[in-house]
This record gives structure tokens, sequence and C-alpha cells, in this order.
């Protein structure tokens, strides 16, 4: 273990014993969704955060830190990566941030599949336009779904699953500006934070990527590591989550 870990394991522990007064999110525990995974007891938990030029750098980095965090408060293994679409090499950011991506696409080795948005207000920059133009990635999108996976995307990475037409006919939600192009593609969009469809979540904009980890982690993971994990980085989730 390295000192970074070692110290966030020190935060962890501590994070643990304040856990009986931390806020939990904002709506209680819906019923389960009638297109949820089944749970995968004991195995692995394995969580592919998507990549691609021009992506937002807190779309990104929020949930990866929140799904990482959360192995310091389950039982279960759980495995974090960055894969992208493209060839596994360096993606620059939305302010420029490069980020080495090792993991080539693999949703067939997933249990969550999260994607981020960034660029979708400037259309002729590297960014969700330039991807939807690309095709690349909602191609590999369409062909994703399978039993046992669940589809994330925050922000405006909602509308590369709506060019994938994973949200037509379903309740979602994206950022509040890029709403009526998921509505005119078919999208159910909800008022919420956090939409959870089963095996598709979303949520909307940049930092709600906080709450959509902290529920998917509460969701696969339980309330206990959920609410620990909020300790730990002294945030506490906030907004609605709409389930079935």
């Amino acid at each position: 273990m390295n000192r970074r870990d070692v110290l966030r394991a020190t935060t962890a522990i501590g994070a643990t014993g304040a856990v009986a007064g931390a806020t939990g999110l904002g709506a209680s525990a819906p019923a389960a969704a009638t297109e949820r995974p089944p749970a995968r007891s004991g195995g692995p938990w394995r969580v592919h955060v998507v990549m691609f030029d021009g992506v937002e750098e807190l779309d990104f980095a929020a949930p990866y830190e929140v799904f990482s965090a959360a192995r310091f408060f389950t039982d279960r293994t759980v495995d974090v990566r960055y894969v992208t679409a493209a060839r596994p090499g360096f993606v620059r950011a939305a302010y420029g941030t490069r980020v080495a991506v090792e993991h080539a696409w693999a949703p067939d080795e997933a249990d969550v599949v999260v994607v981020p948005g960034g660029g979708y207000a400037r259309r002729e920059d590297p960014g969700v336009w330039a991807e939807i133009r690309r095709g690349t990635l909602p191609r590999a999108l369409e062909a994703a779904p399978r039993p046992g996976l669940t589809i994330g995307a925050l922000c405006t990475g909602v509308m590369l699953l709506s060019a994938a037409g994973l949200t037509r006919g379903r309740p979602c939600t994206t950022h509040h500006k890029a709403r009526p192009d998921l509505e005119a593609q078919g999208g159910v969009p909800k008022n919420a934070r956090v939409v959870d469809d089963g095996d598709l979540v979303t949520a909307g904009g940049i930092t709600s990527g906080l709450e959509l980890a902290l529920w998917l982690v509460r969701r696969e993971l339980g309330p206990d590591a959920a609410t620990s994990v909020e300790a730990m980085l002294e945030y506490e989730a906030r907004g609605t989550v709409w389930s079935r």
C-alpha cells in the first residue's frame, strides 16, 4: 500500500466511525427498478469510466474518486478504470488536462459503464458533438447493453447515450441546457438530479456525477458504503433520485 492509500485508509477508518450521523441521498430508498441488473454478491464490482478528447474534467474525475474510495467500505473488490472506444493512449480533457487511458473498450468485462460529458456547447471543438459525428463511441454504446450491465451517464454524456438510441422512450436526465435536445430525440426527461431506470442511470450537469456515483455505490454496495464515502469526502449528496 503506498503512502496515499495509507492516508486514505486512515481517513476511511475515521469516516466509518462518523457514518452514523452522515446524511444520505435526498430521496428515500425506492423500490427496485424492473430492469435492474441482478446483484453480483461477493464478486468484484467492475466500473469503467469512458474517456474521449474534450471530456469535462469534473465529469470523469468525481465519479472515479467516489467509486475508487468505495473499496475502503466493502468486502468486495472494486476495480475502477478509464476506458476508451478509440485506441488506448492519452486524451486531452476540456481544460487541457492530459490523462493516460490504458484500457480498451470492453463492456463485457464491466458491471457499470459511466459516460461523462463535455464540449456540448462548442460544436466545433473536441467533445460530445465530435464523438457523435465520428460515430465510434455511439456505435459501441449501442452494442453494449447485456444482462448484468448498468450503463450510466452524466451531464451531456447522456447525449452520447441518446445518439446510441439508449434513452429513447426511457426516463432520464442531463444538463439543463441539453434537456430540450434529449426530449426531442425521444428521451423522457425527469426533474431529478439522478434518474434510475434499472440498467440505465443518468444524472444532471457536471457536479451531479458525485450523486450518480454515490447512488450506484449505495445501490450496489449498500447504504453504509455510500454514507461512509460521503463522510470520507466531506460531501453530502443532494437533490432527488427518481426511480421506478
